[in-house]
């Protein structure tokens, strides 16, 4: 891992697959964006998914060494308005955002980090061990917050990340997850396609 600056956390590379990565701890919507096309960790490499799937608007924060455990920490913002789209058709006359929406946020997070940390390979959520509610995100909430606190990233065939995650609507922390595991799966390449055959 190379650092611009000695002294700054602001900017971190890595060597994936031949080519340097810059890290930065903040990416704006444009970089999601970029990121849903193939475009932020290489092609056939960890995406987000594109709107109106992509559910956060910004990462204000990622780090390899923050949150609880100390070993990477992701932070996420959606601002929220009457007019997202899953507020029309869920529920007509009862509008909430869907739970599973603020759970696959939080699954987006992990695969957004090991993408982040040089992993290869697209990603896939893969479950978590508890999931609890106790509130719900209405058309009144201004800003959902997501926090990822990564507890464990094994390397070997495959990269495998386990995290804590947690969505609050103004401050207030209304889901709690445990155990999401997201993995990104190295592509073999098509037999067609291997040196020798």
């Amino acid at each position: 891992m190379w650092r611009l600056d000695p002294g700054s956390h602001h900017h971190r590379w890595t060597q994936k697959a031949g080519m340097i990565q810059e890290q930065r701890n903040s990416y704006a919507y444009e970089d999601l964006l970029a990121c849903g096309r193939g475009e932020l960790f290489g092609p056939g490499n960890a995406q987000l998914p594109l709107p109106p799937m992509l559910m956060f608007d910004r990462i204000t924060e990622i780090t390899a060494d923050g949150g609880e455990f100390g070993k990477g920490l992701v932070r996420a913002e959606l601002d929220v308005n009457s007019d997202l789209w899953f507020f029309a058709c869920h529920f007509k006359g009862d509008p909430v955002m869907p739970g599973c929406l603020g759970l696959d946020a939080m699954w987006q997070m992990v695969g957004f980090f090991l993408g982040w940390s040089g992993g290869i390979g697209p990603g896939r959520a893969l479950g978590l061990s508890e999931l609890k509610f106790s509130g719900q995100v209405l058309p009144n909430v201004k800003k959902v917050v997501y926090t990822i606190d990564i507890k464990r990233v094994m390397r070997s065939k495959l990269w495998l990340g386990i995290a804590d995650g947690s969505l609050s609507a103004d401050g207030e922390i209304i889901y709690r997850a445990k155990d999401l595991k997201v993995g990104l799966f190295k592509q073999e390449a098509p037999a067609a396609l291997q040196p020798g055959t």
